[in-house]
């Protein structure tokens, strides 16, 4: 049984031969943070929340601020302010209406993506609120499922320097960087694998730095 994917999901994935390469990335996602997730969140000024009200209506807010004003504060708990904004309170009266949030930290410069699922809550007390000058109140997400997403569509943050993924007037585009990791070699397609060789074969974990570098070995 799967925790992250239903019948639907399932349904596409067969149709296009991917459930082995879904299978591996759920695999790898976890339920508390690591090392490389505390950087990268913790050097993020923006993410994106995704609520959903009591009706079932989802929203997305954009939320900013100084480098590391998302803070990490337990194995699977990070929390971030909630400053003044248009009085509509969309994020904050979904949250209090049904806990389950999504959160994606995008890097613009280096192309990842990190995605985080879980329940949140309202803080207001005076200790929350002492750590970040101006919020109104803060919110903590106890995380479920943290996992990495491939970010070869994320263009540069100028907003003019498209991604290099993005496929030309053919349709072609350059085999994805995530692809060449060497855990998902046996996860491949004949044809992925036939352009994975072509692009200079499998890489370690630890030589993916984002979509925009592509180590040759």
């Amino acid at each position: 049984m799967s925790g992250l994917y239903g019948k639907t999901h399932r349904d596409f994935q067969d149709r296009h031969a991917t459930r082995r390469l879904a299978d591996r990335l759920e695999e790898m996602s976890h339920e508390t943070f690591d090392e490389a997730d505390r950087a990268f969140i913790e050097s993020a000024a923006m993410f994106f929340l995704s609520t959903v009200d009591e009706r079932g209506r989802p929203t997305v807010s954009y939320k900013g601020g100084a480098p590391g004003f998302v803070k990490i504060f337990g194995p699977a708990d990070l929390v971030f302010p909630v400053y003044d904004g248009n009085g509509m309170f969309l994020s904050l009266g979904n949250i209090a209406a049904n806990p389950q949030v999504g959160l994606l930290f995008i890097d613009f410069e280096h192309p990842r993506r990190l995605r985080v699922q879980g329940a949140a809550r309202i803080f207001r007390e005076a200790e929350w609120l002492a750590a970040y000058p101006g919020a109104t109140y803060v919110v903590g997400v106890q995380a479920e499922r943290i996992f990495v997403n491939c970010g070869r569509y994320i263009h540069k943050a100028d907003g003019t320097t498209l991604s290099r993924h993005v496929p030309d007037a053919s349709g072609g585009q350059p085999f994805p960087t995530w692809k060449r990791i060497e855990i998902f070699g046996d996860c491949l397609s004949g044809a992925e694998n036939d352009a994975l060789r072509r692009a200079g074969g499998p890489i370690a974990f630890d030589a993916y730095r984002g979509e925009d570098d592509a180590p040759s070995s």
